[in-house]
């Protein structure tokens, strides 16, 4: 599909060397469509990452899509250049009186603290109300999956015992919905967090719909308000070797750390890690966009109420 992109965003040349279409602003300009806006505010240590990942997954429908990027006025990043921050990235008070037809939320590295203690806590909690008056559908990914559910619906976070660290099996609980439309009956997700939310809370909440869940990794994606939002407390996003990245990087500062299950070729570090949810984060992310985006969201983008 044609993705309207900033001009010189790094992600382009990457996914270009994967023969994935992706067309920048000087192009675009000259289409006459009116592109669907998707906000990322992008919360995750590594930047450009997580941008080229989420955009290899918003590849996969024919509709266009213009892509922006949101930061945090409360938060300076530091593992990305200032230079890539001011280039790509605007403020979320710069951003504040535009609609959006969907918003993606990443996770970020502040999970076992408590909400309120995280630094740009307050800000957050702005961008969770904006969200729900000036964006059509919104995607909660890990940490802001949890703290979505927190600020909306009062549902906790409870610690693990043990990092939830690999790949595991879902099931659909739902699997009429549209956001399932082409899915099998179990489909794998990748997990990388130390605390989780519980069943009994979500199902508590007559306003929130546990989707898929997993007996190994729980709750995976709830659902609320028709779709409007989505809180997936795994990374359908991540690319085959992030895994194996964070293992190696832990391990080599750390004597705890387990590798990730259902993940390296035979079980093996040194092999190759086994791509098994691929396919299926490809459909969801197509899914979302033409079910719960495309055909929500008003052809007057200031509609959006």
């Amino acid at each position: 599909m044609p993705l309207r992109l900033p001009d010189k965003l790094p992600a382009i040349e990457l996914l270009k060397k994967e023969n994935i279409f992706v067309m920048d602003n000087s192009r675009a300009t000259t289409q006459d469509i009116r592109p669907l806006k998707i906000v990322i505010l992008n919360l995750m240590p590594l930047k450009i990452t997580t941008e080229t990942d989420l955009i290899r997954l918003l590849s996969n429908t024919p509709l266009q899509l213009e892509i922006d990027f949101m930061k945090l006025k409360s938060h300076t990043p530091k593992n990305t250049p200032v230079e890539h921050m001011m280039m790509f990235y605007r403020d979320f008070e710069s951003m504040k009186d535009e609609k959006f037809d969907g918003m993606i939320i990443t996770g970020a590295p502040v999970e076992t603290m408590e909400y309120e203690e995280v630094n740009y806590w307050e800000e957050m909690t702005r961008i969770f109300a904006w969200a729900r008056t000036h964006v059509t559908s919104t995607l909660y990914i890990c940490w802001a999956a949890q703290a979505g559910l927190y600020y909306h619906y009062g549902i906790p976070k409870y610690p693990l015992e043990k990092k939830m660290f690999g790949i595991f099996k879902q099931q659909p609980l739902e699997p009429q919905l549209p956001i399932f439309r082409g899915f099998d009956d179990l489909f794998a997700m990748p997990h990388s967090r130390h605390t989780e939310i519980r069943r009994e809370d979500i199902l508590a909440d007559k306003e929130l719909s546990l989707i898929a869940e997993s007996p190994e990794s729980g709750v995976s994606i709830v659902m609320a308000r028709g779709g409007r939002e989505f809180f997936i407390t795994g990374h359908l996003e991540y690319s085959p070797d992030t895994l194996d990245n964070e293992y190696k990087r832990d391990r080599g500062v750390r004597h705890d750390v387990d590798k990730p299950v259902n993940y390296y070729r035979d079980d093996n570090p040194d092999s190759p890690p086994m791509v098994t949810w691929r396919a299926h984060a490809n459909l969801f992310y197509s899914n979302w966009i033409d079910y719960y985006v495309y055909q929500e969201t008003p052809y007057d983008i200031s509609k959006i109420e």
